[in-house]
């Protein structure tokens, strides 16, 4: 049994999802598992957390964490968006992002990509 919405992606009648540029899944593929019965299950393909320190990121900054801090703030003063939290996620090692924030005290990095400054303002 096929789902309908895989059906539809399918034909061409609804595009692939595909993934903003900000997103940390851009680039990444949606996969398929066919189950023994012959189900087809559609799932985004793993993203593996880069190690702290990876060379493909430049550290702009560091923050000290504030009690009451939240990553979307944060991420809106150093980087000029507050969607791009998930890159101070990367750059800390954190799977789940309210981590960060929890002690008052820890240190952040602040990374981009290499070659990409923060926002102005920081």
């Amino acid at each position: 049994m096929r789902y309908p919405l895989a059906a539809l992606i399918g034909l061409g009648v609804i595009p692939p999802v595909t993934f903003p540029t900000d997103s940390r899944y851009y680039g990444f593929s949606t996969l398929t598992y066919t189950t023994a019965n012959g189900q087809s299950v559609s799932y985004l393909a793993r993203r593996f957390v880069p190690q702290p320190g990876a060379p493909n990121f430049a550290t702009v900054a560091q923050h000290t964490v504030q009690q009451g801090d939240r990553l979307d703030l944060i991420a809106a003063k150093y980087l000029g968006d507050p969607l791009m939290f998930w890159l101070l996620c990367d750059a800390n090692g954190a799977i789940r992002p309210g981590t960060l924030v929890e002690t008052a005290g820890a240190v952040l990095n602040i990374t981009t990509p290499l070659g990409v400054p923060g926002a102005s303002n920081a």
